[in-house]
């Protein structure tokens, strides 16, 4: 199975010790989200604007160990997308971003950037 992250899962990112048994595939960026700074991670929601990503190809093991951190407490919903790799599971944002900064380059590691709004 696949996942598609594009936070602190991303490589060199906080928490890309959980993606350490995983393939990376190649990079993707996705339409019809935007990406918001939620402090030390990032959320996406559907909307307007694109997110850049990166693609893995994951077992269940990995797969229960992101669920166990993601969807703990309801914050994050998994959906399932399409990638030029396949289908992919996504991480979405379930409460409010009202707020919250909006990446508006749809970059996680650009976050700190001038042109942020």
């Amino acid at each position: 199975m696949r996942i598609i992250v594009y936070g602190s899962l991303r490589r060199k990112q906080g928490n890309s010790h959980w993606m350490t048994n995983a393939q990376w595939l190649g990079d993707h960026q996705i339409e019809g989200f935007a990406l918001y700074n939620l402090g030390h991670y990032p959320g996406v929601i559907t909307g307007e604007g694109s997110v850049y990503c990166e693609v893995y190809r994951i077992d269940a093991s990995t797969l229960a160990e992101l669920d166990a951190l993601r969807t703990k407490g309801g914050e994050y919903k998994r959906q399932l997308i399409q990638t030029p790799y396949g289908s992919a599971w996504l991480y979405v944002y379930q409460r409010s971003v009202a707020g919250r900064q909006r990446i508006l380059s749809g970059d996680w590691l650009r976050r700190d950037d001038a042109s942020q709004a």
